[in-house]
């Protein structure tokens, strides 16, 4: 029969059906999208090796130059000892803020997010999945630089539990707030070309200023109280808390490992670059529209 004969018949005939495509879930996406991440990572061989040598080249130059100190704010601590934390620290932020605004910013540039956005996968999901990889990699970078240390210069490496749940909840804050802090500070360099010229400077002033690469007590008050406002200053000493003994504390400018003060400035600067990566983030250059 005709569609004029139905039509003259007074039957109607129904549209075809639709079929209804659900996609995965957001978790399940973001865990999709962390794989496409670390492959992607290690492909850049030029980020592969700053991130992951650069924590190790600069212990062992300041562990040969400054080998013989001993005691270095406490009894029996050689200098190798008391600068892994901060190059544990410095490695953190490297993997975290300083790589994620970085590449996002080149990302953006070169309209990969762009065209990223155009595609079904939800905003969360490609979020989900470069925190995933600074996990990943930031994780793998530390284990590194832990066995060079334990290995090669003979830093002692904690024996108590007590101390590797401390060296985890550190870790994980510090390299969630530093992953979401990159991700908001990503919209600052006004290309891809000028993102490593922008996000390199202010990573190593703080380096600096949050005793990393110098015995903290040693500063000036005034940087030390400049360092206080910045996340690198109380992730160092929170993993001077976990390498060094009990007696290193004395050198703490507060007399103590001030773990509530160090769990506060995390979350609050996870909360922060939450909030302002999510008012700032853009899909597009700003030459875009």
């Amino acid at each position: 029969m005709s569609a004029t004969t139905e039509r003259r018949a007074g039957v109607t005939a129904s549209p075809p059906a639709r079929t209804s495509v659900r996609l995965p879930s957001t978790l399940r996406l973001g865990l999709a999208r962390t794989q496409h991440e670390v492959r992607l990572f290690f492909r850049e061989r030029d980020a592969v090796v700053f991130v992951f040598a650069y924590p190790v080249i600069m212990l062992a130059i300041f562990a040969t130059v400054f080998g013989g100190q001993e005691d270095v704010a406490a009894p029996g601590v050689t200098f190798a000892q008391y600068f892994l934390p901060g190059m544990v620290a410095t490695g953190v932020v490297l993997s975290s803020f300083q790589q994620l605004a970085t590449t996002i910013a080149v990302e953006r540039d070169e309209g990969g997010l762009k065209r990223l956005r155009g595609t079904p996968l939800p905003a969360s999901a490609y979020f989900l999945g470069k925190v995933g990889q600074v996990l990943v990699t930031s994780l793998l970078q530390t284990a590194l630089l832990l066995v060079v240390a334990a290995v090669v210069y003979d830093v002692p490496l904690p024996g108590d539990v007590a101390r590797w749940v401390t060296f985890a909840w550190v870790w994980a804050l510090g390299t969630a707030a530093g992953a979401v802090c990159g991700v908001a500070f990503s919209s600052v360099p006004r290309s891809g070309r000028s993102a490593s010229a922008v996000v390199t400077p202010v990573v190593l002033v703080l380096q600096f200023v949050s005793g990393v690469f110098f015995a903290f007590d040693d500063l000036p008050s005034w940087m030390q109280s400049l360092a206080s406002f910045f996340p690198l200053k109380w992730l160092a000493q929170g993993m001077r808390s976990v390498f060094l003994p009990d007696a290193a504390a004395a050198a703490e400018v507060g007399g103590s490992w001030q773990h509530g003060a160090t769990a506060a400035v995390l979350v609050a600067y996870l909360v922060v670059g939450l909030v302002l990566g999510a008012r700032t983030f853009r899909w597009t250059r700003r030459d875009a529209g």
